[in-house]
């Protein structure tokens, strides 16, 4: 069974917030790999903006996620999102995407774009 959280923010639209035609907002999906996701669809962008800002926006949101990370910088690595650790060796851990690409740096300086859809995942890096 598929459980979905849908959190919007007060007063935008499920597409998101348009300004003349452009989109200025981003989604974010944090997926816990057993069929449980939260869904934040209109999280808004400004420039710049990272995958990390994202996950603050997220984070500081009512119905949010909390988040562990260590580093700074191009060395952040997300450890542990709600109840949920990175393990060691081969087993899961959190890993994003971008429009469905696989971030290939830390999410503290991968650029986000208005428009962009974030996954976060807990699965085995393959």
């Amino acid at each position: 069974m598929l459980s979905v959280l849908a959190v919007t923010s007060h007063g935008q639209s499920e597409k998101g917030v348009k300004t003349q035609g452009r989109k200025t907002s981003i989604v974010l999906t944090i997926d816990y790999g057993d069929g449980v996701q939260k869904r934040f669809p209109s999280i808004p962008w400004k420039k710049p903006f990272t995958v990390l800002d994202a996950m603050s926006w997220a984070d500081k949101h009512p119905r949010g996620i909390d988040f562990v990370k260590r580093g700074r910088g191009e060395r952040t690595l997300v450890t542990q999102i709600d109840d949920l650790k990175n393990r060691d060796g081969s087993e899961k851990s959190w890993i994003y995407r971008v429009n469905g690409k696989l971030g290939d740096r830390s999410c503290a300086v991968f650029p986000i774009r208005a428009g962009d859809t974030i996954l976060w995942r807990f699965e085995r890096y393959q």
